[in-house]
């Protein structure tokens, strides 16, 4: 799972088998580690919510996706789900959670597990 952050921004990108995962047991968690910390952030499942939700506690990001969506995401075409939550002080959070496509530029990460990119048959 990759995470990217910017400003009131965060978007979690996940592979095959990490979908997969998350699907089957509703959690999914990666972690940065560094001399005196650990960073975390995971994905969980949860009832009782309609739309993304996220929080910032014990120095790890959780961000929750709808229990009803957990099993259906794995098994269908959708690239994700995205959200932006009101913060009360007049700023927002915009959250994002896909599916992680195969780049279409050159790239020295693996991505052998990663989806097909839906754009590669239109470069041709």
């Amino acid at each position: 799972m990759k995470i990217r952050i910017k400003g009131n921004s965060i978007r979690y990108r996940l592979t095959k088998t990490e979908v997969e995962t998350f699907s089957k047991v509703g959690f999914y968690e990666e972690k940065t580690e560094f001399k005196d910390h650990i960073f975390k952030y995971v994905l969980q499942s949860k009832e009782h919510i309609s739309h993304l939700e996220a929080d910032f506690k014990n120095d790890t990001i959780s961000m929750y996706l709808p229990e009803k969506d957990k099993l259906a995401w794995a098994n269908s075409d959708r690239v994700g789900f995205q959200n932006t939550i009101a913060l009360g002080n007049g700023k927002e959070l915009f959250l994002l959670l896909e599916k992680d496509f195969v780049c279409l530029d050159e790239t020295i990460e693996d991505q052998s597990d990663n989806y097909p990119n839906p754009l590669m048959n239109k470069r041709k």
